[in-house]
């Protein structure tokens, strides 16, 4: 009997981040601009045109309680600008701020920016060891937090949003009968 050693943190870590990303990325397969806009219920949040002629996700400081019904657009955008968001501070030069992101606003490009994103985090995470996944490292809002934490927080928002925007698709192919 071989006795394997056990994995680290760090391929722990990452596995979990390609599983979390393939799951999601699955989903999105063949999403289409009609999806993508799809308001099922009234006053969703979603995907708009600014003043500026750029596009940005809709959001309100604080979140409102409860939090409005979005958009499979407007989750896709979010998960995809979170990745850069987290990369942009807690491995990045940290000036980013969120006016300055012009949103994608079509299926396409939102699912090329998701992947960008996607491509930040895997390689700062590619780019530590063990160790550093400890080290504090910046938020956006300001918090330090673990560096692992930041790996595992968009591994949780993968899923999460995952899970959305696949229910959504289903109810959206459904909902004619």
């Amino acid at each position: 009997m071989t006795v394997r050693p056990a994995a680290g943190r760090l391929d722990l870590l990452r596995g979990q981040l390609a599983d979390a990303y393939g799951m999601l990325r699955e989903r999105l397969e063949g999403l289409t601009d009609d999806e993508f806009w799809w308001e099922p219920v009234p006053g969703c949040w979603t995907v708009r045109r600014t003043e500026r002629g750029t596009w940005t996700a809709d959001y309100a400081v604080p979140d409102p309680t409860p939090p409005p019904f979005t958009t499979i657009g407007w989750r896709l955008v979010h998960v995809g600008e979170c990745k850069r968001m987290y990369h942009e501070y807690a491995f990045g030069a940290a000036t980013l701020v969120w006016p300055d992101i012009d949103s994608a606003h079509t299926a396409d490009d939102a699912i090329r920016s998701l992947d960008a994103g996607q491509a930040l985090i895997a390689a700062d995470l590619d780019g530590l060891h063990d160790e550093a996944l400890d080290h504090e490292v910046r938020t956006n809002w300001g918090e330090r937090w673990p560096a692992s934490r930041i790996f595992w927080t968009l591994i949780r928002h993968d899923l999460h949003h995952g899970g959305e925007i696949g229910a959504l698709r289903d109810l959206y192919r459904a909902r004619n009968g």
